[in-house]
């Protein structure tokens, strides 16, 4: 009878104990889960992003709260494949003083972010796994606190191999936390190391790191042409006042500078391609204009000026600062489709990054790394009239540097035209423009030292221009017009693939077809491929587009190469001699 009576009154005591804690209203806490990477090799790491929903009047305890009795809040992932949490970071916790307790409590409330990184082991196969996402918390309102709880949610993750490319997504979840890798994460995109690169440093190193970039483009073709346009137009508008040579340098550094600020808040907004802006017909016609506008000017027909009452307001510059700051805008997008695959890098870090102030930042310190050897060019190009004994030969300098001009516009005109005769327009203005300058150009001419170097600089241009319609027969990669049915069947046959996507105004697609391509060793190696040509002049198009999307190219020239069994090897951005480009070939299986 004892045992029955102490029986009755334990099981009274545990019932009584259950319903005197509060009962758990349903979803206090709610999360969804997200990965920056869209897949990830072996071996790397890979940063988490959990959002959480806490419902209102309720609270949960921080990872340190400031009562002994209180359970912490706690990120756990699981995984049955040996993938690890090795980083967490919890958010800012606010201290709210609530009835139950004497002191302010750490706490969360409302919606926030837990972030951390998880590692994919060295040895895990190629494949999808699953990750359980689990928050352990401790819920509180004002009055009381329930029992510790967790919820649940489950991701995927995706292990490829290291060859393949790497999406970074979600970049939203992550811009308000504070991860950073233990190791760069291998991401393999063709302009990783960039990426990499900004990814470690802080916003004043990457900044420092985008203006020597800048710099270092000016080593490149593409910009060359910039060099005799800025001589030309800072040799005509200056008067020898170094001062105000430097003034027009700052406004034309300016111009180039808000071109690329320009850029890179769109690329940051869209991840729309870099070199796009001249592939539109009507922008290629505005740089045209403006290229034959200056021409004309040079020619002596006007003289580019604005209101008075403007060139007043710019400190008496006749015009000058203006003109330079026009200028500077409209020589940004001239170098904008091909100064390399280090441009390609920041926009594609730019593009994942979502951050328009940064992306501003990134592009106009880059335009400043780039426009500072022309902020140099500009005071020592004025410095023309200022020359001993100036005269009538300064007036010949003017008209070559007018039909230098010329020549730009015609160039940047070419793709508008039929391809029957595009090659042919720009070698016969050079040819005619040459005869011009030794019959007819008589300016300088009682200058015998002047007279001799215009005489041979004619020569040259129209030696140029005959050797450029000489029909030149040389061997080249046996390329086939991409099209899908066939790169399918070539999927389908285990073949190796390469792939070039061009575009007709991208000087360095233009090099590599004649300096790449052309090379016997690279011909022997890429007949063991299907090789295919991908156009992408006409970005208009639903066809360039498709293909813009499914092999995820960011600018031009691109090419991929593609093993065996179907999956990206390498991707190559810009140009890259042949000795480099065989050895990329050596490593397709």
């Amino acid at each position: 009878m004892n045992r029955n009576i102490l029986f009755l009154f334990l099981l009274l005591l545990a019932v009584s104990v259950t319903y005197s804690q509060p009962m758990p209203p349903e979803d206090i806490v709610t999360i969804k889960s997200s990965l920056s990477f869209d897949r990830a090799p072996a071996g790397t790491e890979v940063k988490l992003a959990v959002k959480a929903r806490i419902k209102e009047v309720w609270h949960i305890n921080s990872d340190k709260p400031k009562e002994d009795f209180l359970i912490p809040t706690e990120l756990v992932v699981k995984s049955d494949d040996g993938i690890t949490l090795i980083k967490t970071v919890f958010p800012k916790a606010k201290d709210i003083k609530l009835d139950f307790s004497d002191t302010p409590l750490s706490v969360y409330e409302g919606d926030v972010v837990f972030g951390g990184i998880v590692k994919l082991p060295d040895s895990i196969a190629e494949g999808s796994y699953n990750l359980i996402i689990q928050l352990n918390y401790q819920a509180c309102d004002n009055s009381t606190c329930l029992a510790p709880s967790e919820v649940y949610d489950t991701l995927q993750i995706t292990v490829v191999n290291k060859s393949e490319v790497i999406n970074e997504i979600n970049q939203e979840d992550f811009k308000d936390l504070d991860l950073s890798y233990s190791a760069p994460a291998e991401v393999n995109s063709g302009e990783d190391d960039l990426q990499n690169q900004l990814e470690k440093s802080g916003l004043i190193l990457s900044l420092l790191l985008v203006f020597l970039g800048g710099l270092a483009l000016n080593l490149t073709p593409c910009v060359y042409p910039l060099i005799p346009i800025t001589i030309g137009f800072f040799g005509s508008q200056s008067e020898g006042s170094t001062g105000r040579l430097a003034l027009m340098g700052l406004m034309y550094l300016l111009g180039m500078a808000v071109t690329y600020s320009i850029i890179g808040v769109v690329t940051s907004l869209s991840g729309a391609v870099f070199g796009a802006l001249l592939q539109n017909p009507v922008v290629i016609i505005f740089v045209a204009l403006v290229m034959v506008a200056l021409a004309l000017s040079m020619f002596g027909l006007y003289e580019i000026k604005v209101p008075d009452a403007l060139m007043q307001k710019a400190s008496e510059s006749k015009g000058g600062l203006l003109g330079a700051l026009f200028m500077g805008l409209t020589m940004g997008i001239i170098a904008a489709p091909c100064i390399g695959p280090f441009v390609l890098g920041l926009v594609t870090y730019v593009a994942a990054l979502g951050d328009p102030f940064r992306g501003f930042l990134l592009f106009f310190f880059l335009a400043v790394g780039l426009g500072t050897p022309y902020f140099v060019l500009a005071i020592f190009s004025g410095k023309i009239k200022a020359l001993p004994r100036a005269g009538s030969w300064m007036e010949s300098v003017k008209i070559i540097f007018g039909f230098v001009m010329l020549g730009m516009a015609l160039y940047f005109l070419l793709p508008l035209f039929p391809e029957s005769i595009s090659g042919y327009l720009l070698p016969a203005f050079m040819f005619f423009s040459g005869i011009y300058l030794i019959f007819f150009e008589k300016h300088g001419n009682k200058l015998s030292g002047f007279r001799v170097f215009k005489y041979i600089l004619s020569v040259i241009v129209i030696a140029v221009a005959v050797y450029l319609v000489i029909p030149t027969e040389y061997n080249s990669v046996q390329w086939k017009k991409y099209n899908n049915k066939d790169f399918k069947a070539a999927l389908a046959s285990n073949d190796k693939i390469i792939i070039d996507f061009y575009a007709d105004w991208c000087i360095p697609c233009k090099e590599l077809d004649r300096f790449t391509f052309t090379d016997d060793r690279v011909i022997e190696m890429t007949s063991e491929y299907k090789a295919f040509k991908a156009d992408l002049t006409k970005s208009n198009s639903a066809e360039v587009e498709a293909l813009r999307k499914e092999f995820k190219i960011v600018g031009v020239p691109t090419v991929l190469l593609i093993g065996t069994d179907g999956k990206e090897v390498e991707r190559i951005t810009g140009f890259l001699p042949p000795e480099e480009f065989v050895k990329k070939l050596e490593m397709v299986k």
